[in-house]
C-alpha cells in the first residue's frame, strides 16, 4: 500500500536536525572524546580534550553552535518505494529546510553559489548536497552532515592498481591522516571508502562518517582493518589539534563496494572533532 508523504514534512525534520546538530553533539561523539580523554597519554592533549567536552557543554547549554564552520549541508535520504511525495519537488524541500534551519538557527552560511568566478554567499547554507536512494517499505529516513571545510579540504582520493592490495590502502590512509596534521583539527573520524569506481567511492567515504562513531563494518575483515588503522593512525603521534599525543581518530569506519578488474579506488573523508550529525525517520 503507498503511503503518501508530503514534502513539507522533510523540510520541517531538515529545519530541525540542522540546528539540533550544530547545537548538541551526538551522545556517541561525546562518548567517543571522553573515551580519548581518559587514553590520552599528553598532557597537552588531556588538556586539549577537557576543552573540547566543555565546549559540548556549553554549546548545549547556551543554544549556539559548537563550531563556527557550520559546514556544507550533506543529506542522506533513503525513501521507501512504497512511498508517494507529495506537495512539490523533493530536492525544493531539502534546500527549504536547510535554508530555514541555518536562518531561524543563526548558523552562518557558508556556500557560495559559484566555485570559481563569482563567489558570491548565497546567505543560507544551501544548495545542499543530496544523495537519495530507493531502499523497501514506507519510510524516509534522513541523515543530515554538517561537513566542515577545514577537514574536507584534507580529504583525498587515489585510484590505486589491484596489485597495490590492502598494504597500498594503508599506505594511503596514513599518509593523508599525517599531511592532514593541525588543518583537519583532530581528534576526529576517519571515513575510508574503497571500490566502485570515481565517484562512488567519494560518496562510500562520507556514508562511513556516517556511521555511529566506532560501530565496526559487519564484515570481520573489513572491522578488523578498521581496528588495525585505528591504532596505526593514533601510533602517528598528531595528538589532539596536532600539539603531540596519541589520539589522533576517534574512529576509523570503511565502507567496500564492488569494483572494476583492473582498478582498486579509494577515497579518505576526514572529519574533525566538530563531526555532527543527525536522523530522523518519516
Amino acid at each position: 500500500m503507498v503511503r503518501e508523504v508530503p514534502v513539507s514534512e522533510v523540510a520541517d525534520a531538515l529545519a530541525r536536525l540542522c540546528i539540533d546538530i550544530c547545537y548538541r553533539m551526538s551522545p556517541d561523539m561525546v562518548a567517543a572524546v571522553r573515551r580519548a580523554r581518559e587514553l590520552e597519554e599528553s598532557p597537552m592533549g588531556r588538556e586539549v580534550l577537557d576543552q573540547l567536552i566543555r565546549n559540548t557543554e556549553i554549546a548545549a547549554e547556551g543554544q549556539v553552535p559548537y563550531c563556527q564552520d557550520t559546514g556544507t549541508t550533506v543529506v542522506f535520504l533513503d525513501v521507501g518505494q512504497d512511498v508517494n511525495l507529495t506537495g512539490g519537488a523533493l530536492d525544493d524541500a531539502v534546500n527549504e529546510g536547510v535554508a530555514r534551519g541555518y536562518t531561524n538557527g543563526f548558523l552562518r552560511g557558508s556556500i557560495v553559489r559559484d566555485p570559481l568566478f563569482e563567489r558570491r554567499n548565497t546567505g543560507d547554507n544551501t544548495p545542499a548536497i543530496l544523495h537519495t536512494r530507493l531502499v523497501p517499505g514506507d519510510r524516509i529516513a534522513i541523515t543530515v552532515d554538517a561537513k566542515g571545510a577545514g577537514s574536507e579540504n584534507m580529504s583525498r582520493l587515489r585510484m590505486l592498481k589491484p596489485s597495490d592490495g590492502i598494504e597500498g590502502v594503508r599506505r594511503f590512509v596514513l599518509e593523508t591522516v599525517e599531511r592532514a596534521g593541525p588543518n583537519a583539527c583532530p581528534p576526529g573520524i576517519v571515513g575510508i571508502g574503497v571500490g566502485g569506481n570515481f565517484e562512488g567511492v567519494a560518496r562510500l567515504a562520507k556514508r562511513a562518517l556516517m556511521r555511529r562513531v566506532g560501530d565496526p563494518n559487519p564484515d570481520e575483515r573489513w572491522a578488523a582493518f578498521e581496528r588495525e588503522l585505528y591504532d596505526q593512525c593514533n601510533a602517528l603521534g598528531l595528538g589532539p589539534e596536532a600539539l603531540g599525543g596519541t589520539q589522533t581518530v576517534l574512529a576509523v569506519h570503511i565502507e567496500a563496494a564492488p569494483t572494476h578488474i583492473a582498478a582498486l579506488p579509494v577515497a579518505v573523508n576526514i572529519e574533525c572533532h566538530a563531526h555532527r550529525t543527525g536522523h530522523a525517520e518519516i
